[in-house]
């Protein structure tokens, strides 16, 4: 009789016990459905957030690429032999010179084209406040110290164009112009040559996909000068 009671006690004790853990078992079983459930909605929110901005990559389709290669292939193989017999004739052929500045932004030394090209659109300025305007420009972005695209010029050089850039003329940056097409023309035209972007065209094979790399540190202009001590320098 009395190990029934102390039976009975212990069922009544133990009761609660098990409530709470049946209550909790069946508790974590809704809370983890309702995670579940918040989990899944939000999984459908991305998915209509990604349908909805979907158009902003359509720049990107087959065609779109396949326009830019026929851009980069239009050369024909003949043309592009011609630019190898001499850097004038490169510069002088609109696709030329737009291959040797794609070639050139994979050396990171793309200033050295674009101050070419800047030079050159100044020398055919006939007002002469444009001519001010523009050579205070060019005299900002590459010549003066720490210019955004300084270009590779002797400190006497570019003294020079410093004291008369407040009074500027047609002829203020030939000296300077004359540097950097004699250092692209035995520096990075030689590597130009030697390119895939340049024998792909020569071969007429489509272009690939270029790597831009850091290119190795350029001759200055008193380095070139050393090694081509019978370069005339003053035109």
């Amino acid at each position: 009789m009395e190990t029934s009671l102390v039976f009975f006690s212990q069922l009544i004790m133990c009761e609660p016990k098990a409530k709470t853990i049946f209550k909790l078992i069946h508790g974590s079983g809704k809370e983890e459905t309702s995670k579940e459930a918040k989990i899944r909605a939000k999984e459908k929110r991305n998915r209509l957030s990604l349908l909805v901005q979907k158009p902003v990559f359509y720049d990107d389709t087959p065609s779109t690429r396949s326009g830019q290669l026929a851009k980069e292939t239009r050369v024909s193989p003949e043309e592009a032999i011609k630019w190898g017999e001499s850097f004038d004739k490169l510069l002088s052929h609109k696709d030329g010179l737009e291959t040797f500045t794609r070639f050139l932004k994979t050396e990171f030394s793309e200033e050295n084209i674009e101050f070419w090209i800047a030079c050159e659109d100044f020398k055919k300025s006939k007002d002469p406040q444009q001519i001010i305007r523009k050579a205070k420009a060019i005299y900002e972005k590459f010549i003066q110290n720490d210019a955004p695209q300084e270009v590779n010029l002797d400190f006497h050089t570019k003294e020079i164009i410093s004291k008369s850039i407040t009074q500027p003329t047609l002829q203020s940056f030939d000296v300077a112009q004359s540097r950097v097409y004699q250092l692209m023309e035995q520096d990075s035209y030689m590597r130009f040559l030697k390119s895939d972007i340049y024998l792909d065209l020569t071969k007429g094979r489509s272009q690939r996909p270029t790597n831009l790399r850091r290119r190795s540190r350029s001759f200055t202009y008193n380095e070139f000068q050393d090694a081509k001590s019978d370069v005339a320098i003053w035109l």
